[in-house]
């Protein structure tokens, strides 16, 4: 009897690329480059994830500027010389069947910070002893994010022409490097999130004001990276979708802006949310129950027309199939549950599309799956494992 299929395992097209299955690894910071540059931390990091069967495996956050980092140890595309290491990466990824994406971004106001495990604060004693110092930052605004936090210059419009370019250099090298999507970080109170948010953006200019004004740096970048990545491979967007704070970004905003990028030719909207004041796993006034966030890819997938991925607290796989047989969004992030488990995907395919031994470990890597197919028939003559 032929296996039943699944939507989760199901391929999707963007424009030129088919990704063979719906289940997506998000950005996941590592904080661990020197100067940038990827290392084998990385390839274990990413690389394991392709292992596991997950048709989409982006990169965490890559700055396009130096002075755009977050931490020391974020991985840049700010140079040539940071091609080659993420080549590596991709080559392997492509080479177990899966697709490789990068996120690019600007820190903004929430650069020259601690790693998170640090304190995620400003930099201190720690890590100046370790010769980590300070630079300078910028902002829609020259407003820090909270008390004792570096104060940035807010940005003009010279400086926004130096960004919105660094982001489209560093979509040209992301191509070089292998990748076959890119996405535009708007979420998580990092730059151009500042920029969206009435919170952080009370300019008085063409860049400030009104939801248009301040809309269109962000849509500015979003336009250049459309422009210098190929036509026929798919640009997403991160946002957050509300910023879960009194008078802050809501997900009507959301939806208009969802709306203004896709003539720009954005294919995905990927809808996370918080992080305008603090860290975006910490907000208090977002409800944290699992898949949280669904249903704002839902209605910014129904309200502008827009294909959407789904992210938050996303566990098992029933549920991430009930978020696309429900119409809520067209992929699934499965992220800090694919650090634990980074064979989830092949595992939730098995779950879904039930079906002989055989049948189940064939789409495994066979330096796996042989040695486990043969463990299971051992495993189910001798019944249920000791405990």
């Amino acid at each position: 009897m032929p296996r039943m299929g699944s939507l989760l395992f199901s391929p999707l097209t963007l424009r030129g690329l088919t990704i063979p299955n719906r289940a997506v690894v998000p950005p996941l910071c590592q904080y661990s480059a020197v100067e940038g540059m990827a290392n084998d931390w990385h390839m274990v990091q990413l690389g394991r994830f392709a292992v596991g069967g997950f048709g989409l495996v982006f990169s965490e956050v890559v700055s396009v500027l130096r002075e755009g980092r977050i931490t020391h140890g974020d991985l840049g595309l700010w140079n040539d010389d940071q091609i080659a290491p993420l080549k590596r990466i991709t080559d392997f990824i492509k080479a177990q069947g899966s697709v490789p994406a990068v996120q690019l971004g600007h820190a903004g106001r929430k650069g020259s910070m601690q790693r998170p495990w640090e304190g995620n604060g400003p930099l201190g004693p720690d890590q100046f002893a370790k010769g980590e110092t300070t630079w300078d930052i910028v902002s829609a605004v020259g407003a820090p994010i909270g008390e004792g936090f570096l104060t940035p210059s807010a940005l003009d419009a010279g400086g926004m022409a130096r960004i919105r370019d660094a982001f489209a250099a560093a979509a040209t090298r992301a191509h070089a490097a292998g990748f076959e999507a890119v996405e535009v970080h708007c979420a998580h109170g990092y730059l151009l999130h500042q920029f969206l948010s009435p919170i952080s953006n009370t300019r008085n200019d063409g860049f400030g004001g009104d939801l248009a004004g301040r809309m269109r740096f962000p849509l500015e970048v979003i336009r250049a990276v459309r422009e210098a990545w190929p036509e026929d491979r798919p640009v997403f967007v991160r946002i957050s979708a509300v910023d879960g704070t009194d008078g802050g970004w809501t997900i009507e905003d959301s939806v208009a802006f969802a709306q203004a990028m896709r003539p720009l030719g954005v294919d995905v909207v990927d809808c996370s949310s918080g992080g305008i004041g603090g860290s975006a796993t910490g907000s208090k006034r977002i409800p944290r129950g699992y898949g949280f966030q669904i249903p704002y890819a839902a209605q910014i997938r129904r309200g502008a027309g827009l294909q959407t991925m789904a992210v938050g607290l996303i566990i098992g796989p029933y549920q991430a199939e009930a978020v696309l047989a429900d119409g809520e969004a067209d992929l699934v992030a499965i992220g800090r549950e694919a650090m634990a488990n980074p064979n989830w995907a092949l595992m939730a395919r098995g779950v879904l599309e039930p079906g002989s031994t055989e049948d189940v470990f064939a789409p495994w890597p066979p330096q796996h799956g042989w040695w486990l197919e043969k463990r299971a028939a051992v495993m189910e003559a001798l019944g249920a494992p000791p405990a």
